[in-house]
């Protein structure tokens, strides 16, 4: 009877470590079969999938997976891709077209995503993706990508249920964002060169918990252009734990 008791208690134990959320970082790759000799076009993706609790994973996941092909996929929507490697290859297929069509062009494209884990709280799951993509032109273009999960469902948290009151945040981050880069209080909010649009200060796309506070980061070409470069702020969550839903 003990020993069933035991053997029991184990098989609970190990139950309920296999159903504990985590995290196992993937590479993908993929080159241009191409012939070339510099820049050669290339994608890589590193990327956390999540594992374990069936629901939550395939929540997170299958987010995650969207995100990352709104970023470098270029083909037809007739074009079918499921998975992570597929859509390496496509990425690759649209430069090895583009060629076919164009072959005195020598610009090498290129796609690096990394994924990684920002934040984790009881509440809360922050997955930051960074990437850089070049298809041609003056430069790439590189950003950061925020995606918040609830902890226990998978389900995206959006920007707007980060707080109790989003109205009272913006004004007051508003308030700070003008200290920061030396704007009149009075003046319109693009009067120092920058390009909300509408001439009107909004949260920005992308929101991230981090150790050392909440960030709020502007990609380039949301409050500036590329030569101005990204623009942040970065609240202690002491400070703002009054307008949060979620520490």
């Amino acid at each position: 009877m003990k020993n069933s008791l035991f053997i029991l208690f184990l098989c609970l134990i190990f139950t309920s470590c296999k159903k504990e959320l985590s995290f196992e970082n993937e590479t993908f790759e993929e080159k241009s079969t191409v012939p070339c000799k510099n820049d050669c076009p290339k994608i890589t993706i590193e990327v956390p999938i999540a594992k374990n609790v069936k629901v939550t994973s395939d929540s997170i996941n299958k987010k995650v997976f969207a995100v990352i092909k709104e970023i470098v996929f270029f083909e037809d929507d007739s074009v079918k891709v499921d998975g992570y490697k597929s859509l390496a290859k496509s990425f690759i297929a649209s430069y090895q077209e583009m060629h076919q069509k164009f072959p005195n062009d020598t610009f090498g494209w290129e796609a690096k995503i990394i994924g990684n884990i920002e934040f984790e709280s009881d509440q809360i799951l922050n997955l930051k993706i960074d990437h850089y993509t070049f298809t041609g032109g003056a430069h790439g273009y590189q950003g950061y990508r925020s995606l918040l999960f609830d902890k226990k469902t998978g389900k995206t948290i959006f920007n707007n249920q980060l707080f109790k009151n989003e109205n009272e945040f913006k004004t007051f981050a508003e308030k700070t964002f003008r200290s920061k880069y030396k704007i009149p209080e009075k003046a319109n909010i693009n009067a120092t060169g920058l390009m909300f649009e509408n001439d009107k200060f909004q949260l920005p796309q992308n929101i991230f918990y981090t150790s050392e506070g909440l960030l709020l980061y502007y990609n380039s070409y949301e409050a500036a252009s590329y030569a101005d470069g990204p623009k942040e702020l970065i609240f202690p969550y002491e400070e703002i734990k009054k307008y949060l839903n979620f520490q």
